[in-house]
């Protein structure tokens, strides 16, 4: 195998595995939550809603999920249990900033 045959081969998979999308999992709590303004902690629930969202996406039936799941049985597998954990972490964030704003009154 040549080279420029060995670099395309690699370009591919490196390709075909960063097509596998992963949600990232958002940290449920920072220490400076409580420092947020009403419209802040808003603001911080909608891009948690978000994540949730994304993370959920990822785990429904799309051509990406079934290529994978047959090539890549594994690969789909750990998709799934990332999107899982951030769903989680999404609901426990949402939770927390709703603890928040209703303590400090929000509307």
């Amino acid at each position: 195998m040549n080279t420029t045959t060995r670099l395309a081969l690699v370009l591919f998979f490196v390709g075909l595995i960063g097509g596998c999308s992963t949600p990232k999992v958002i940290e449920t709590t920072r220490l400076s939550d409580k420092d947020l303004s009403c419209e802040s902690l808003k603001e911080e629930y909608r891009h948690a809603e978000k994540a949730k969202k994304d993370a959920e996406d990822v785990k429904g039936v799309t051509g990406t999920n079934t290529a994978a799941a047959i090539f890549f049985p594994i690969g789909i597998i750990a998709t799934y249990s990332n999107a899982n954990e951030a769903i989680a972490a999404a609901d426990t964030r949402m939770m927390r900033l709703s603890d928040l704003m209703d303590r400090k009154n929000c509307k």
